[in-house]
C-alpha cells in the first residue's frame, strides 16, 4: 500500500501537527514500508501458533484479619509520638 503525500498531510492534520515538503516525502516513504511489513504479517499462517492470551489467572488474595487491641497504651506505647491519646504524624506540605 502505497501512501501519498496528500494522505500524509491528511494524517499530520488530525495529528495537528506541520510538515516541511522534506517530511511528508520522508514519512510517505517510511509509512508505505510500515505498511507493508504489517500486509507481510498478515500474509503468515498462524493456525497452528496458539493464543497468547491466557484467560485461566486469577487474583491471589488473603483473608482480611482484624487486629484488636485490648489496651490502647499497647499501640500507643509503640509509636513514636503520642497527643491527647493520638497517634501523630508528620503533616503533608
Amino acid at each position: 500500500m502505497k501512501l501519498d503525500k496528500k494522505e500524509v498531510e491528511h494524517i499530520a492534520d488530525l495529528a495537528r501537527i506541520e510538515l516541511t515538503d522534506q517530511e511528508k516525502s520522508k514519512f510517505s516513504q517510511q509509512l508505505t514500508q510500515i505498511l507493508d511489513w504489517i500486509d507481510q504479517l498478515a500474509e503468515v499462517d498462524t493456525k497452528e501458533i496458539g493464543v497468547g492470551l491466557r484467560n485461566d489467572l486469577s487474583n491471589i488474595t488473603a483473608e482480611d484479619e482484624i487486629a484488636t487491641f485490648t489496651e490502647a497504651d499497647s499501640l500507643t506505647a509503640s509509636f513514636p509520638e503520642v497527643q491527647d491519646n493520638q497517634l501523630k504524624v508528620k503533616g503533608i506540605k
